[in-house]
This record gives C-alpha cells, sequence and structure tokens, in this order.
C-alpha cells in the first residue's frame, strides 16, 4: 500500500483527498502547514506528496525544496495559481507535476499513478520502453515497429532519451532545450513543438491523440508508459 501525504490548508479539499485516496487503497497522512509536512515526511518518508504553494507559514516552493534536499519522493503540485511562470518555477525547484485548481479527481489520480511508477530516485528509463506499435532499444538506438526499424534523427533521439529517462514524470521544456540545444535556445519553445510533433508521427498510434509523448501546454512534455 503506498503511503500519500497530503498538504493543503483546506479542510474540505483534506477531507475530499482523503475519502478518495484510501477508497482506493492508499495510506493518507495529511498536514495543514509547511513545516508539518517537513516534520511528517522526515518521520514517515512517503510515497508521494500531494502539495499546495499556498500555505500559512511557508511558501510550497520552500518546501519543494525541502523535500528535494532529504528525497527523491514524488511531489504533485495542487495550486491555484495557474500562471506559467509558477508551474515553470515549480517544476524547477523539484515538482515532478502541476495540476491547477480545481482539478478533475481522476486527472489527479492518474498523474499520482503515473509518478509511483517511476523507478525511484528517478532511475533509468526501461530497458525496451513501448510507445504504442514500437519498442525502443536505448542501448542499440534502435526502435522497431509493426513495419521494421524506424529512423529517428539525432536531435529526435536525444529528446526521446531524455523523456524515456522519466518515466511518468513532467520535463520543463527550458530544460529539454538547455540539454538538447544548450542554454542560449531556452527560449525556443517552437523547436520542441516541431520535434514533438515529428516523433509523435513516426511513434505514436493516433498523432493527433498521443497516449506516451504527452504535452503540457506552455510547461513541458511527459513520456507515459
Amino acid at each position: 500500500m503506498s503511503e500519500i501525504l497530503v498538504v493543503d490548508d483546506e479542510p474540505a479539499l483534506l477531507r475530499t483527498l482523503r475519502i478518495n485516496l484510501s477508497a482506493r487503497q492508499y495510506a493518507v497522512r495529511t498536514a495543514a502547514s509547511g513545516g508539518e509536512a517537513l516534520d511528517r515526511a522526515a518521520h514517515t518518508a512517503p510515497d508521494a506528496v500531494l502539495l499546495d504553494l499556498g500555505l500559512p507559514d511557508l511558501d510550497g516552493m520552500e518546501v519543494i525544496r525541502g523535500l528535494r534536499s532529504r528525497s527523491a519522493v514524488p511531489i504533485i503540485v495542487l495550486s491555484g495559481r495557474s500562471g506559467a511562470a509558477d508551474k515553470v518555477g515549480a517544476l524547477d525547484a523539484g515538482a515532478d507535476d502541476y495540476l491547477t485548481k480545481p482539478f478533475l479527481m481522476e486527472e489527479l489520480l492518474a498523474r499520482l499513478r503515473a509518478v509511483l511508477r517511476r523507478p525511484p530516485g528517478g532511475g533509468p528509463a526501461p530497458a525496451a520502453p513501448v510507445i504504442g506499435d514500437h519498442t525502443v532499444d536505448l542501448a542499440a538506438t534502435t526502435v522497431t515497429g509493426p513495419g521494421g526499424p524506424v529512423r529517428l534523427t539525432p536531435i529526435e533521439w536525444r529528446i526521446l532519451t531524455l523523456l524515456l529517462a522519466n518515466p511518468g514524470r513532467l520535463v520543463p521544456g527550458r530544460q529539454i532545450l538547455r540539454e538538447v540545444w544548450g542554454p542560449a535556445q531556452e527560449g525556443r519553445g517552437n523547436y520542441l513543438r516541431v520535434y514533438l510533433a515529428g516523433l509523435r508521427r513516426k511513434l505514436e498510434r493516433d498523432p493527433g491523440r498521443p497516449r506516451h509523448l504527452i504535452t503540457e501546454p506552455g510547461i513541458g512534455y511527459r513520456y507515459e508508459p
């Protein structure tokens, strides 16, 4: 049974999350402040944290950094802050995902399952990850589908490898741009849109409704196993 730490100062939301998570066989602990959250995390080592940014004592960004300084526990931010700068800031601070309030419970549960599938400590991707009908062999740098081998460009390989190394985790677009093209290109989001569209055409069963290579508009991309 996975243990989830829910951090929010809204009693009604805490109660709703506790009921829904418990009904799906998660063990739930709650905290209503940043200090309480850090204390609980230090003593109970949760499997994932659902974190509000607007806490009464500490800003959620401080809580993310505090959690990250001691563990790689998956963190999903649940916040009323909807600006792209807030989302990117939380991801850069170490959060794994970001949902804006109000959110759909089923979407939250799906994202929670995704981060819990991630190897502990952000380990390597599976030896043979699958995208649609295609199997990716990272060691051999080959992709094989029903019609045989699929050719990827060097840039496509670098983007795909980065996403596959973080299964279920949202990777900020700026991080991909920085690691693939260099720091000077962090603002060139159009580069990523073009290359991701190309990867989906080659690998997804339905490129218009991708199942594995997911875009979070204005934030980044994720590989869903």
